[in-house]
């Protein structure tokens, strides 16, 4: 199972990574939102352990941020914030547990094991548009069985409108959700990436499921839509 440790405080971190490790989990360590945020993007992970305050924001933030994009990871907050309205903050952004420092690490990881054996029962399902799948936990794709290979920003941008069926997502969305940044900064690189995305999933012979719609943004057409 790989968990994603964001935590700023490089010797905290090097021991919760080690102690993890030690239990049989395959860590990423993050240092800030932004680095947070990027692997959350390319990578699925099985559990986010987020502290609350990191150099470049907050990981309250960063955690509504990821259920905007629909990505329900079970999320354990970490925090030497132990309010009543701090506590109800994180969970309202998403958070699934909470946990105040300082903390044992046994509690740490029996927290850990609660969030992931709940995860389980409710496994993300699989995305389906017409013979199209998408496998979040295991980030494979496929048409008419035939698997497609993806670049992250390819596959992001993918389950991004996945998500939202027949939904016209504007580019200035897009631009935000899969690159964090500024429409003007990127038009280009959206361009490519549809293209490349459109080459891939929509081969010669099948019928097109990746749409432009003029001066809106892109789609995945329904099947069936005219």
């Amino acid at each position: 199972m790989r968990i994603l440790l964001v935590e700023d405080d490089r010797k905290a971190s090097q021991l919760l990574t080690r102690g993890l490790v030690e239990e049989g989990f395959v860590v990423d360590a993050s240092f800030s939102v932004a680095e947070a945020d990027e692997k959350a993007y390319v990578t699925t992970y099985g559990l986010v352990v987020l502290d609350w305050m990191l150099p470049d924001g907050d990981g309250v933030s960063l955690c509504r941020r990821l259920r905007e994009r629909g990505q329900q990871v079970p999320v354990l907050m970490l925090t030497a914030r132990d309010a009543l309205a701090d506590r109800v903050a994180g969970l309202n952004a998403g958070a699934d547990d909470y946990l105040t420092k300082p903390f044992e690490f046994e509690e740490l990881l029996a927290r850990v094991r609660a969030l992931l054996r709940r995860s389980e029962l409710t496994r993300p399902t699989l995305l389906a548009v017409g013979e199209l799948t998408l496998d979040p936990v295991t980030q494979r794709v496929t048409r008419a069985g035939r698997p497609i290979e993806l670049t992250p920003k390819e596959y992001a941008i993918l389950q991004f409108l996945m998500r939202q069926p027949g939904e016209v997502v504007s580019r200035s969305r897009l631009a935000e959700q899969v690159w964090q940044a500024d429409l003007l900064a990127i038009d280009n690189l959206i361009d490519a990436h549809m293209s490349n995305l459109r080459r891939k999933v929509d081969p010669a012979g099948s019928a097109p499921l990746v749409e432009t719609v003029r001066g809106r943004g892109f789609r995945i057409k329904p099947v069936g839509d005219a």
